[in-house]
């Protein structure tokens, strides 16, 4: 082999193993553990362990466009434990996951399939009692494959404000924080709405950071995390980038 030869070929070996090493399945599957009864979750350099014993039923809901190599892991770990749930993906996305649904949406710009799809999940959380154990599973992507329009008594959201507002955001410059700022003051699921809906299930979120940093509220726009912003923020993004009148 010449020396150019050998440089591809070693070049071509980084190239996979680095792919491989951020393959979200073995990713998902070497952090969740089953041993009996005992379901251990480690990320960072923590981990939580939970008795299966005490639930009735072990649920996945995933989100994102690693969302379906995620979900495949966690079906790797959990085995016949895996009592059912759903993976929304970005179109074309799709993979088969293991007694799982997998719904596709549309990405970087809501649409309607991921309203459907979003309503879907959401039900699913709602009906989550405290016998349930959810495993959550986040990746970049989320905040616009899971749209939920913000409704309640007094004002209600439509798809087309949502997609609206994203796609100004967009093309204005904002970063991925300064948009996920806005579109959490948004939404039905975004900003810890989720983890709301999810009580009194047990919930474990794995999480695939997409941004620098790794801010949790930003990833996806942090469905099971708190939100530490404010409408004032929300509301001063939207008038750094001149878009109030819009």
């Amino acid at each position: 082999m010449t020396d150019s030869g050998r440089l591809r070929s070693d070049a071509r070996a980084i190239f996979r193993a680095g792919v491989a090493r951020v393959d979200p399945r073995p990713m998902v599957r070497d952090a969740v553990s089953l041993d009996g009864n005992a379901l251990t979750v480690v990320a960072g350099n923590g981990s939580e362990t939970w008795d299966l014993s005490e639930f009735s039923r072990i649920l996945v809901l995933g989100f994102g466009k690693a969302g379906a190599r995620m979900a495949q892991g966690a079906a790797d770990a959990l085995g016949d434990r895996l009592s059912g749930g759903l993976v929304v993906v970005k179109r074309g996305f799709a993979e088969t996951c293991p007694g799982l649904d997998v719904l596709e949406a549309g990405h970087p710009v809501p649409d309607a399939d991921g309203v459907a799809a979003a309503r879907t999940l959401m039900a699913v959380a709602r009906a989550a009692d405290e016998k349930t154990l959810v495993l959550v599973l986040v990746s970049g992507g989320g905040s616009a494959l899971l749209c939920a329009p913000w409704e309640d008594d007094e004002r209600e959201l439509t798809l087309e404000d949502k997609a609206g507002v994203t796609s100004l955001l967009l093309a204005s410059g904002a970063d991925i924080r300064e948009i996920n700022t806005v579109r959490r003051h948004l939404s039905a699921v975004k900003g810890g709405r989720l983890a709301s809906l999810l009580h009194p299930a047990s919930v474990a979120t794995l999480i695939l950071s997409d941004v620098v940093g790794d801010e949790l509220s930003s990833i996806a726009s942090g469905p099971t995390v708190p939100d530490l912003s404010t409408w004032a923020d929300a509301l001063t993004v939207v008038t750094r980038y001149g878009l109030v009148d819009k």
